[in-house]
């Protein structure tokens, strides 16, 4: 569905007038246990990446620590031949030199598959978690010719910080990449906060880069979805689809917009139950292949229910598509 917005202040009106029309279908996501990551008494796993297959096996990163917020924690890796029973294979990524930009935590990981070679996006944070909390968290990535790794952090590193403009929609801080490949170059999809807002007032970016390590350039539409806490996007066709969780207006909040020049979203769907959170197995999103279509499946953050699960953890999540 391509809109008729062609200048880039207007991209937020886009938005929500479109979101007012009636949605042509929508999705609804069923939610259910896996083993080797799931809830475990005393261990906090949440963030899940998207899902990437290499040759029999998924691959999913993940953030893991002891306390329910990311804030303190290390990027670990599980593998999986069926996408429900998985097995964890040990830590990707330590926290960063004590005093350094991540040095407090790394969390959030995503990743992206290009020019032979695996690129690990995470956040880092300089911050200890406690009382008054306010986290700092700016962007890296960590390259390896395998999904085993071993990894090895950019010298270029953070590879998006937070804005230096007070005004901007990121001036607070920036988390969650997700990353697809179009138009011949790299789409980094990520929220920011503006200094003084809260987490309910995050908003989506876009940064582009001719290289996978970068630099990222912001787009100069940003934000060009205005709400959303987690970032979970995908080729759809020859456009780009978003799924929106419970953050942001109402307008667009438990949707899919969907947008044919990736910057210029619209609402398609209605979301019931949807992920908390989620990376989903999104198998065209690195191809160019002009054929990406929406999710079928992926992971998400449970939420602890019960004495014994206290602790976020990772579950599975399947998507279903109500047609005409």
């Amino acid at each position: 569905m391509k809109t008729f917005f062609y200048v880039a202040a207007t991209v937020v009106m886009a938005v929500a007038t479109h979101a007012d029309e009636p949605a042509t279908r929508t999705v609804t996501v069923t939610h259910s246990a896996i083993e080797g990551i799931g809830a475990e008494p005393g261990v906090m796993r949440r963030d899940p990446s998207d899902i990437i297959k290499v040759d029999d096996l998924y691959y999913v990163w993940y953030s893991k620590g002891k306390i329910s917020p990311g804030y303190d924690a290390t990027v670990w890796y599980a593998t999986s031949s069926d996408g429900r029973k998985w097995t964890e294979k040990g830590m990707a990524l330590a926290k960063g030199e004590p005093g350094s930009w991540e040095g407090a935590s790394v969390f959030t990981p995503n990743i992206l598959v290009a020019e032979g070679r695996y690129w690990l996006f995470y956040t880092g944070t300089s911050r200890e978690y406690g009382k008054g909390f306010n986290p700092d968290s700016k962007i890296g990535i960590a390259v390896s010719d395998s999904p085993a790794g071993p990894w090895q952090r950019l010298a270029t590193n953070p590879a998006l910080k937070n804005s230096d403009n007070p005004a901007d929609f990121d001036s607070h801080l920036v988390d969650d990449a997700c990353l697809i490949v179009r138009e011949g170059k790299y789409w980094f999809y990520y929220k920011g906060r503006q200094l003084g807002k809260g987490p309910g007032q995050t908003q989506m970016g876009l940064a582009i880069a001719d290289h996978p390590q970068g630099p990222y350039v912001r787009h100069e539409a940003n934000p060009v979805i205005p709400g959303n806490h987690e970032v979970l996007v995908w080729p759809q066709g020859t456009g780009v689809a978003a799924m929106i969780g419970t953050t942001g207006p109402k307008a667009i909040t438990n949707s899919i917009l969907y947008a044919e020049d990736g910057i210029e979203f619209s609402k398609t769907h209605n979301v019931t139950n949807g992920p908390w959170a989620g990376g989903a197995y999104r198998p065209e999103a690195f191809t160019q292949s002009g054929t990406g279509d929406l999710p079928e499946w992926g992971v998400e953050i449970g939420r602890p229910k019960g004495r014994n699960t206290r602790l976020p953890f990772i579950q599975r999540f399947d998507v279903s598509e109500e047609r005409e």
